[in-house]
């Protein structure tokens, strides 16, 4: 089956990013969702993004990770679309959704370590970002 796939603008592609991490580990979980929802609200870079993109944003990338090089795909899509400035960004949202719910799954992890690798993230970046998710999802 092939897939028409839709270009992205770079908000897209940051939100592609976030339910690639949420649909990574086969569960969604509502922590994740609201996260989503939170940083789309809040987050600067998403100051003029149509929030009703989400949805269909979603659908693609549920779409992609069932085909069989669709991660491949969604990555192609992502990288066409983010300008590279953004890139750790995404991987600082993507960080965010995967400790939403205070624990990352395997899933979670691979897919986390799978967007480091397609953006290109030093691995010293990536655990300054890693921590400052960690503490800002810390509980009591």
């Amino acid at each position: 089956m092939t897939i028409d796939l839709p270009s992205l603008s770079p908000c897209d592609a940051l939100v592609a990013v976030m339910v690639a991490v949420s649909c990574s580990d086969s569960t969604i979980r509502t922590s994740e969702l609201v996260a989503i929802q939170r940083m789309v609200d809040h987050a600067p870079v998403f100051a003029a993004y149509d929030d009703d993109r989400i949805r269909p944003i979603s659908q693609t990338v549920m779409t992609l990770f069932d085909e069989e090089d669709g991660v491949d795909a969604l990555f192609g899509l992502i990288r066409d679309a983010l300008p590279e400035k953004l890139y750790e960004t995404a991987y600082a949202l993507a960080c965010d959704v995967g400790a939403a719910d205070g624990r990352l799954y395997e899933g979670e992890v691979m897919m986390l370590a799978e967007i480091r690798d397609q953006l290109n993230i030093s691995r010293l970046h990536a655990a300054a970002i890693e921590l400052s998710a960690r503490v800002r999802h810390m509980t009591v």
